[in-house]
């Protein structure tokens, strides 16, 4: 059990002396009949698994909701995500996820992330607020097949701006690994400790980031997409954005001292990207329209 002061928002004195809980979801999609259905689901609070029609002429589906309002310290989020050979989804998150200070323990969000042979998955959840004084690892692994096709990314905010927050302590470790084929094919590792508004500040760290954005694309002829998401990177406002890729993934980063900015650019190119390389519809599920 943790233990904490006061709380500035209603939220926090919500999360006062709660107990830590493991959260849990696993969803997977597959091709059966000449169409992709949900092959199996489960979930557990504070984890919950929505399934909302899909638009016309777009993908399946499923949305992950946190019930608790926030994660703590010593709070867990487990998170398997899969689609079968052939099959094709997306995942999305509801809302952002909010990550509470807190008085020493971690808190954990784990997802891994399998698409098998000719499969398409898209896992873009919204972003994810740490707080000052929070304390989150989070690791994104994904398995992807020789001739699987995948986006993923990943948002974080540094604070919350309305309030004039900005993060100074704490720790915010944000970690990837890809593997093809069981082969590892890129890892990476954010990570903040210590005095965080140093390096989030410092010309040669962050400049005065708010907020990052890192999107994936996995595919045989990823780097064919490119110089696409170039051009759609130099029409980005408020953001500044990197892509470079190589072995058959394509890595985008995105920076800005605006939320807003970021979260728009990281939709953008997400948007144009699935329509580059799968032909699909240049648009936003709803819930990130809201």
């Amino acid at each position: 059990m943790e233990t904490r002061t006061a709380g500035t928002t209603p939220d926090e004195r919500r999360e006062e002396k709660k107990v830590a809980v493991h959260g849990a979801a696993t969803v997977r999609f597959e091709h059966r009949h000449g169409d992709t259905r949900l092959a199996t689901l489960y979930h557990h609070d504070p984890l919950r698994v929505l399934l909302p029609t899909p638009r016309r002429d777009d993908l399946p589906i499923a949305v992950l909701a946190t019930t608790s309002g926030g994660m703590v310290g010593g709070d867990r989020m487990d998170i398997d995500l899969s689609v079968g050979p052939g099959a094709r989804a997306l995942v999305t998150t509801q809302a952002a996820e909010k990550v509470y200070r807190s008085t020493g323990e971690d808190c954990r969000i784990d997802t891994r992330v399998t698409v098998e042979a000719g499969g398409w998955l898209e896992w873009l959840p919204q972003e994810a607020i740490v707080f000052e004084g929070s304390r989150l690892r989070r690791l994104t692994r994904i398995d992807v097949a020789p001739d699987a096709r995948l986006i993923a990314g990943e948002m974080l905010v540094f604070g919350r701006a309305a309030f004039g927050e900005t993060v100074t302590r704490g720790l915010i470790r944000d970690a990837w690994e890809v593997f093809r084929d069981g082969r590892a094919l890129w890892a990476d590792a954010l990570h903040l400790d210590g005095d965080i508004a140093e390096t989030l500040n410092h010309p040669a760290g962050f400049g005065g980031a708010a907020a990052c954005a890192t999107l994936l694309h996995a595919a045989p002829d990823a780097l064919r997409h490119r110089d696409a998401l170039r051009a759609l990177a130099e029409a980005a406002e408020g953001a500044r954005v990197g892509v470079t890729g190589f072995d058959g993934l394509l890595v985008v980063r995105i920076l800005g001292g605006d939320a807003r900015a970021v979260r728009r650019t990281y939709a953008a190119l997400w948007s144009g990207l699935r329509a580059e390389a799968a032909g699909l519809p240049t648009r936003l599920p709803r819930l990130w329209e809201v």
